[in-house]
């Protein structure tokens, strides 16, 4: 159980730092985040059985799609570590490296590039986009970074755990 909180608290960090390297992006250099309304929409749309959406922005709203999409996010991130130390062990927690957290951080990038971005109808790898190398791009960074955010998160974690 002790390895679940943990995995739960570095994903979480993770998940938070991700989200720090958003709000930078935006402050300093004008450049948008994912809107988590769509991704709650996409996702409330599911219990309908619709997962695939032509345009995100023109499907019918979901009420509280904003909170869906950031629970989701949250949730994404605490799956992801969990793998981690899953695949890692308990012993990666204890004694974290860089190269374990950026593999599972870029290797992340699967799940936009072939099913989110897929089904809001942006096309694999955001491919229907205006400018598919620079989304494609914004994601492998932020999942980079999500990545460093699950080393530093561990870190910290030996640090106060």
């Amino acid at each position: 159980m002790e390895m679940i909180i943990k995995a739960i608290l570095i994903g979480i960090g993770a998940t938070i730092i991700m989200d720090l390297w958003a709000i930078f992006l935006k402050t300093f250099f004008n450049i948008p985040s994912l809107n988590f309304s769509f991704v709650g929409r996409w996702i409330g749309h599911f219990a309908k059985g619709k997962y695939m959406h032509k345009n995100i922005a023109i499907a019918t709203p979901v009420p509280g799609e904003t909170a869906i999409g950031w629970m989701a996010h949250y949730m994404i991130g605490i799956t992801f570590s969990i793998l981690l130390v899953l695949i890692w062990g308990e012993q990666w927690t204890v004694s974290p490296t860089i190269g374990p957290a950026l593999i599972i951080g870029i290797g992340t990038t699967v799940a936009p590039f072939f099913l989110m971005q897929p089904g809001m109808g942006l096309g694999i790898a955001a491919s229907k986009t205006p400018k598919p190398g620079v989304a494609r791009m914004r994601s492998l960074m932020a999942h980079t970074v999500y990545g460093i955010g699950l080393y530093l998160a561990a870190l910290l974690l030996t640090l106060i755990y």
